[in-house]
């Protein structure tokens, strides 16, 4: 297995080299693509040794990883590692990605964070919970935690795969059209979160309720 890892990243100076120098050890290449930092975002993962794709202007995360996707699959590699900048994912994590897709089944090995309500904030811990019950019905596959950008998918699946998101959704859209492809997805659980001191971007039931709303398009309406 050969990985390329690609990490969407918007005003995230303070963690962004951490996961890329995190990262590295496990990966051939990492991409980090700055949506529009206002801050030191790109160069700290610049010094750090990643590939740093710039936009000028913030476009969503949907948009950032397309844009990084087009960078990943020019890479000699087998699969792309997802994650967030923010080191909600610890990189140290990733060998159980890693190893799932090797022994087991998976073309897609989703990293599923615990909820826990003592461990996270409320409005996280219902927004997920919530919003995964209810897009496990349009993804066609049980999945607790559909939001999760810690994600090891096999390359030549996203090759085919037409995306269209902007925004958070990409994940949603992600997870529909590559079962509704016969992707095999299995599910490993992480446990090393930091939430501590942490802001989301995320606008939790806002974009939950949005990205179900565009979850019906993407599994009945679009290609």
């Amino acid at each position: 297995m050969v990985l390329c890892a690609l990490i969407a990243a918007f005003n995230e100076e303070a963690h962004v080299a951490d996961v890329v120098r995190g990262t590295a050890p496990y990966a051939s290449r990492v991409i980090v693509d700055d949506d529009g930092s206002t801050d030191g975002t790109g160069a700290r993962a610049r010094d750090a040794g990643a590939i740093v794709i710039r936009h000028q202007r913030n476009l969503g995360k949907g948009c950032a990883i397309r844009a990084g996707l087009s960078q990943a699959l020019t890479q000699e590699c087998s699969h792309v590692l997802f994650l967030d900048a923010d080191l909600q994912h610890d990189p140290r994590e990733i060998p159980l990605l890693v190893e799932r897709a090797k022994y087991g089944a998976g073309d897609f090995v989703i990293g599923e964070r615990e909820f826990r309500k003592d461990a996270m904030p409320a409005a996280r811990y219902y927004a997920n919970v919530i919003g995964s019950a209810a897009l496990s019905r349009f993804i066609g596959a049980r999945v607790m935690d559909s939001q999760s950008g810690f994600r090891l998918i096999r390359a030549d699946l996203l090759r085919d795969l037409p995306l269209t998101a902007k925004g958070y959704e990409i994940e949603t859209e992600m997870l529909i059209k590559l079962v509704r492809v016969g992707a095999v997805l299995e599910r490993v659980t992480v446990r090393r979160l930091r939430y501590a001191g942490a802001r989301s971007k995320v606008h939790q039931f806002r974009d939950t309720f949005r990205t179900c709303l565009l979850a019906v398009r993407y599994r009945y309406l679009s290609g």
